[in-house]
């Protein structure tokens, strides 16, 4: 059975629930006190010394990265090759925004947690990066449905949380029409799993 450490409000979890549910895996969820700092504890840092969520243990391996996790279980599990699709160029696209959604994404996670846990964060600076990458999505989904493929991949997977979520950081997304459009058709997609501030869709 796939183990998962997890927090309820990590959108980068969530990431991994959600692939989860769309692939229909079973998995033991193991709560991690994030706000306590459980993550940063002695015994969490024997399971990742990086000291941070979400952790995957399936079997004998143990992964790291919301991103990593993401092809792992795209590349073992999903038997439609449609999330992570065998073919070069279509993974080199799409791993592009398992990147963006690791990296210059995580602007919106900083201001989320400076909003919610009061970190001391420079929130000015973050929205400036989160417009910047909003700007860049809305431009590059004027004319399509998903990020890449004519159907949702991990890419999606991996920037959907922290733009669904960014009113919580404090951030308004409606200039943004088609990113705001995509955000929502991923709420439509046959099996979406819900977290607490992303509703699902009727």
């Amino acid at each position: 059975m796939i183990k998962l450490y997890d927090y309820d409000l990590s959108g980068n979890c969530y990431k991994v629930r959600l692939l989860l549910h769309f692939l229909k895996i079973q998995y033991d969820k193991v709560p991690v006190n994030f706000v306590d700092g459980e993550h940063k504890s002695e015994s969490f840092l024997t399971i990742n010394p990086f000291g941070e969520l979400p952790v995957l243990q399936d079997g004998d391996l143990k992964l790291r990265d919301a991103q990593a996790i993401l092809v792992y279980l795209a590349l073992k599990y999903d038997t439609s090759n449609t999330w992570y699709p065998n073919d070069p160029d279509q993974r080199g696209l799409i791993s592009q925004w398992l990147a963006t959604g690791g990296g210059e994404l995580m602007c919106v996670s900083g201001a989320r947690l400076a909003k919610a846990l009061r970190y001391p964060l420079d929130v000015r600076k973050l929205h400036d990066g989160a417009h910047r990458v909003y700007g860049i999505l809305n431009t590059h989904l004027a004319n399509r449905e998903f990020l890449e493929l004519d159907h949702p991949t991990i890419g999606d997977i991996a920037c959907f949380p922290y733009t669904a979520l960014a009113n919580e950081a404090g951030l308004d997304i409606s200039g943004y029409p088609h990113l705001l459009a995509w955000s929502l058709r991923m709420r439509r997609l046959p099996g979406f799993l819900p977290m607490p501030g992303i509703s699902a869709l009727n």
